[in-house]
């Protein structure tokens, strides 16, 4: 039973970490470099027919070379609103429309807007280490409660509290090594 118990605990702290390194992730691929990405902008909302759609929804993406992204809307009618979307989100991106498809080239970076990016990264990644952070804080405090309770004793409390520190500097590093490859990818564009 006790081991059941540090387990659930254990579980949803895990379940809790992964999900702050995979929103770290996402937020990584929302900050631009020198290279076309989709991640740029398909989540950006577009008002269409009255009802504001994530891109990625609305059309297609693809990268025919490094600095173009090519945008295929599955609707011809939603060209304007996509481009006023683009427009909107002030990514320093004008799209251009040739009846079939929205084509956003990528200039690339100046030094100090890279700089500026990185410190933007650095930022998102410390806020996912605090969510991971978070994630533990919790757990103990469950697991706490439990040897208070008398659901587990003081060794098992050490032996799970272990564990969790082990659990907590893995995703840590999976956000550091996630953080490296962004800011060389942003410092090399």
């Amino acid at each position: 039973m006790t081991d059941e118990l540090i387990e659930a605990v254990r579980l949803e702290a895990e379940e809790r970490m992964a999900k702050a390194v995979a929103h770290t992730r996402q937020e990584f691929a929302g900050v631009r470099s020198g290279r076309a990405n989709p991640g740029l902008v398909e989540k950006l909302p577009v008002e269409y027919y009255g009802a504001v759609v994530p891109l990625q929804q609305m059309a297609s993406f693809s990268v025919p070379e490094a600095r173009m992204l090519v945008i295929s809307p599955f609707d011809k009618g939603a060209m304007s609103a996509i481009e006023k979307s683009i427009r909107d989100a002030n990514l320093g991106l004008n799209p251009s429309n040739d009846g079939a498809a929205i084509r956003l080239s990528f200039p690339p970076l100046t030094e100090d807007r890279r700089k500026e990016f990185v410190r933007m990264v650095r930022q998102k990644a410390e806020d996912g280490r605090n969510a991971i952070r978070s994630a533990r804080r919790d757990s103990r405090k469950d697991l706490e409660g439990l040897e208070k309770d008398g659901d587990i004793g003081e060794d098992e409390l050490h032996r799970a509290e272990a564990e969790l520190d082990k659990l907590t500097k893995r995703y840590e590093a999976e956000i550091e090594a996630a953080l490296e490859t962004k800011t060389t990818e942003l410092m090399e564009g």
